[in-house]
């Protein structure tokens, strides 16, 4: 009977053990960045336990590279399944492991800007093929600027999404842009070189998320033209704590208009090493008010030795990109605005501090 009653004890302490654990672990809003080489796949993981992943990275060969690298921060996060998947437009670098992550891990939630603008037979094939049957099985929304995701203790709110954006300001924004002036619209793509127009880039699901008094944005692939329109000439989104560099930090989105308004404290950039990260972008970030720090998933040997951030800021330097392990950009935010930025190549991390007013 004693030995039973000490069983019984143990269990309950144990399990009490655990909560404390989980409790202690549930003060942060984690965000991982993650290495899908010049994709992008980006893991929220809320104070509630639920996880939000934004684009699941490349597809084709890459596609088991990509989902086994979201994988590793699944279980590094030590979360059980997706409670909410965005994908924020159909290119191929952000949403091409969709097909083999689901067969990995639980997905319940669907959110996307709905149908494919840009006829492409493998993405057009996976939509009816794959996709309509995932969705099916769960819950899907299709996204539209001001809408509200169902979450716990943050607020996520889409600001655009199928081309469109919010109109009206956010609580605390809508001041007049100075950064407007002097904005030279993009008629072709300086990537690229192709003329610009009605892409999937253009339909991009862009996110402001809020937890107290941090604040965070990702535009995912808004092209500079949209950026121009969603800012100008007044600032509907305000200022932020973190900025995901949208685009893979190319020189075809992330305007001074767009950058320099939202004053961020910090940007990621997710290139690859031969992706983004171009001197054009870099110029921005570098001249943005307040901007304390730039990280990068990867050295981005596109930028110059001028434009180059040390190296102790990027998270992987391999040439390789089946490299093992592959290492993310971690930021975990308190309530009170603080944030750190961990990059797991190197353990390296850094504090950065708030001056946002609660809204």
């Amino acid at each position: 009977m004693m030995q039973r009653c000490l069983r019984a004890l143990l269990v309950l302490s144990a399990a009490a053990a655990g909560a404390a654990l989980v409790a202690a672990q549930s003060t942060t809003l984690d965000i991982y960045v993650l290495d899908v080489e010049g994709g992008n796949a980006t893991l929220f993981v809320t104070p509630a336990r639920e996880a939000v992943l934004v684009d699941t990275g490349n597809g084709g060969p890459a596609a088991a590279r990509d989902a086994g690298r979201i994988m590793d921060a699944v279980r590094d996060a030590g979360i059980s399944q997706i409670d909410l998947l965005v994908t924020t437009h159909w290119h191929g670098d952000h949403m091409g492991s969709l097909g083999e992550l689901a067969t990995r891990i639980p997905i319940r939630h669907f959110v996307d800007h709905g149908a494919n603008v840009q006829p492409a037979p493998p993405v057009d094939d996976f939509l009816q093929n794959v996709y309509a049957g995932l969705v099916a099985k769960a819950r899907r929304t299709i996204a539209r600027p001001n809408d509200l995701l169902p979450l716990n203790g943050i607020e996520w709110r889409i600001v655009t999404s199928d081309g469109a954006m919010m109109t009206a300001p956010l609580p605390g924004a809508g001041a007049p842009n100075p950064h407007c002036a002097g904005f030279v619209p993009h008629t072709v793509n300086p990537v690229s070189g192709q003329p610009v127009g009605n892409t999937e880039d253009e339909r991009s699901v862009g996110s402001y998320i809020t937890f107290g008094r941090f604040r965070a944005l990702y535009l995912a692939d808004l092209p500079w033209n949209n950026e121009f329109a969603l800012m100008c000439p007044n600032n509907r989104l305000g200022v932020v704590e973190f900025l995901l560099v949208s685009r893979h930090g190319q020189h075809s989105s992330s305007s001074a208009a767009l950058v320099h308004a939202v004053r961020p404290k910090v940007a990621v950039i997710n290139n690859g090493i031969r992706k983004g990260g171009q001197p054009e972008t870099m110029g921005v970030l570098y001249s943005s008010p307040g901007l304390e720090g730039v990280w990068q998933v990867h050295v981005a040997q596109l930028s110059g030795a001028e434009h180059a951030i040390p190296r102790v800021f990027a998270a992987n330097d391999a040439e390789d990109p089946q490299h093992s392990p592959a290492h993310w950009i971690k930021v975990s935010a308190q309530r009170d605005g603080s944030f750190t930025v961990t990059n797991s190549r190197n353990g390296f991390s850094k504090r950065y501090v708030t001056q946002l007013p609660t809204r």
